[in-house]
């Protein structure tokens, strides 16, 4: 079981750990509700160290970029960031990702999945061999800290002193130094439906970071609110809603998708999903009950028909409404469609409803 560079903090703490992505990682330290509406009303953090870094560069960077990507870089600035997936020729989920245009010249972030970083290695890589380009996973070199929040722009200029923060629109990043010279990357992306950063950094230096917040009373916060808040936001889970089996399309993910540039890996298998109707869909659906709809559980029709499966769901935190996302057939995905999930030996009526549950606060 791996460890991040905050592994004893959290002990210390008294966070409940838990295995997730090969990681022993903290699930909530006050409680997953607690954490929860710190995110949504004023600010919390969260220790996203284990995601996965990984470096393009070379002559070719940009095309091969674009090449592996299904979002658009041609042309990209400095400093921009795109989220997109890579994908495999028939379409399926290789990882979803960010790609972030670096400063240096034919430079280029990948920031992967954790469960995924020694997957998407291997497989840029091997994609890489006719391309004059560098794949370099620096995952272990970094830590990563998620400040998410309406009061998180406050957090990361008063606390830790990144007076730039405020300059950074959606998707944008900069380059920082810490106290000893060394890089730091500040972006504004967030996966909680919030105004949020992240704070990339040498292990040393975002120990230094995480005490700092935590001692200006900033919330630490697990992946058990990380789930729930995305969940809330519409925003998918790769091995959820995203997988090898799960497209883009499938997933409604299509704006993601630049079907019009320059040829890139999954593209035909895309186009025709998205021409001819894929055979299934992820949906969103409201219970008009208060059972709580778990991953797994059966999707039915009024006869008893399955016709898919619970992907994520919750009781809502936000909106008291028991919500889930479903991988159904396409044929009963349209909004307003009336569909049961079976909980154990019951049955609950449900209708289809967009995705995207809560009204997200990104900065605009």
């Amino acid at each position: 079981m791996k460890q991040t560079c905050l592994h004893d903090l959290h002990v210390g703490s008294g966070a409940k750990m838990s295995p997730f992505a090969g990681y022993d990682m903290p699930i909530q330290y006050s409680g997953i509700i607690d954490e929860h509406n710190a995110v949504r009303h004023d600010v919390g953090m969260f220790d996203v160290s284990h995601m996965g870094e990984i470096f393009i560069s070379g002559e070719d960077a940009e095309k091969f970029v674009n090449h592996i990507f299904t979002n658009d870089v041609a042309g990209m600035e400095p400093g921009k960031i795109l989220y997109g997936m890579m994908c495999y020729d028939d379409g399926g989920t290789v990882d979803d990702l960010l790609v972030y245009r670096e400063y240096a010249p034919q430079s280029w972030l990948l920031v992967v999945n954790a469960s995924n970083i020694d997957k998407d290695y291997a497989w840029l890589k091997m994609q890489a061999c006719r391309w004059k380009v560098e794949v370099d996973n620096q995952s272990d070199k970094w830590g990563q800290i998620a400040v998410q929040g309406p009061n998180a722009e406050k957090a990361v200029v008063d606390v830790l002193g990144f007076a730039g923060a405020s300059s950074l629109k959606f998707y944008e990043f900069r380059d920082e130094k810490a106290g000893d010279g060394s890089r730091v990357i500040l972006s504004r992306t967030g996966y909680t439906g919030e105004d949020g950063f992240e704070i990339y950094a040498a292990p040393a230096q975002i120990r230094k970071y995480w005490e700092a917040l935590l001692a200006a009373g900033v919330k630490p916060c697990g992946l058990g609110c990380r789930d729930t808040l995305r969940f809330e936001a519409g925003l998918p889970l790769y091995g959820d809603e995203l997988s090898a089996e799960i497209s883009p399309v499938m997933a409604g993910l299509s704006m993601f998708c630049k079907l019009d540039k320059a040829d890139f890996i999954g593209r035909e298998a895309l186009a025709e999903q998205k021409a001819e109707g894929a055979p299934r869909r992820i949906v969103g659906i409201e219970l008009r009950d208060n059972a709580v709809p778990r991953a797994g559980y059966p999707v039915e029709l009024e006869d008893g028909t399955e016709v898919g499966h619970v992907t994520t769901g919750y009781h809502s935190i936000s909106l008291g409404k028991s919500l889930c996302f479903a991988l159904v057939d396409s044929g009963h995905a349209a909004l307003g469609t009336p569909l049961f999930i079976r909980i154990r030996k019951r049955v609950f009526p449900g209708t289809v409803v967009k995705k995207r549950f809560y009204q997200t606060n990104y900065k605009k």
